[in-house]
């Protein structure tokens, strides 16, 4: 699939700076220090898109993306970084300002058609994770899985450690799907277009 552009449209404090064009959105959800710029980056092919930082929690606003794939016709949308949570040198008031915005984000954006969650292949997911994800189910919205960093395991390990992290989600009637995905090798990301263009299109 190809993308034929892709640009950083805004950054908000609030949802009621959030674009109002009415293009549909996909948001990307995750602990600040797992691959989300990265991985945007990787998605659209365009190096220093979304900026990285080796300072967990640097991004502490709603980043808006604009990207148009080329289908039959072009499909233009938004790609929102939400901000990265569970940073360790955030304060208490930082972290309910964080649960304030995203809440806030979530509950008023009729564009949101989904949400990408990024975990770290390499490990178990936190409480923190499970929590988010039980917190995104109220929400009812369509969500992908997206387990970053995997060129840093072994290929005979991937299965393992997906099913790791499948097991200890939250329970849900039916067993979701994780996509695995490497920012440096391009692994994962046709398949993680593909389901964003079908939650776009539904």
């Amino acid at each position: 699939m190809k993308i034929l552009s892709a640009e950083f449209i805004k950054s908000c404090a609030r949802s009621e700076d959030c674009p109002k064009d009415g293009l549909l959105e996909i948001a990307l959800a995750g602990r600040s220090n797992v691959g989300k710029s990265s991985l945007l980056n990787c998605l659209v092919q365009q190096k220093g898109l979304a900026k990285t930082s080796g300072t967990p929690g640097k991004t502490r606003l709603i980043n808006f993306f604009k990207v148009t794939v080329g289908l039959k016709w072009p499909l233009a949308f938004y790609l929102v970084d939400l901000p990265g949570y569970g940073y360790a040198s955030a304060s208490f008031a930082q972290r309910e300002a964080w649960g304030d915005l995203v809440n806030d984000y979530l509950t008023h954006r009729p564009a949101l058609r989904g949400l990408i969650v990024l975990m770290d292949i390499r490990h178990p997911p936190s409480l923190l994770d499970q929590q988010l994800l039980t917190w995104i189910r109220s929400y009812t919205l369509p969500c992908i899985l997206v387990a970053t960093k995997s060129d840093q395991l072994p290929r005979g390990r991937l299965a393992s450690a997906l099913g790791k992290i499948k097991g200890s989600l939250p329970g849900s009637a039916t067993p979701p799907i994780i996509l695995p995905f490497s920012s440096k090798t391009g692994e994962g990301r046709d398949a993680l277009l593909e389901k964003i263009v079908q939650l776009l299109k539904d």
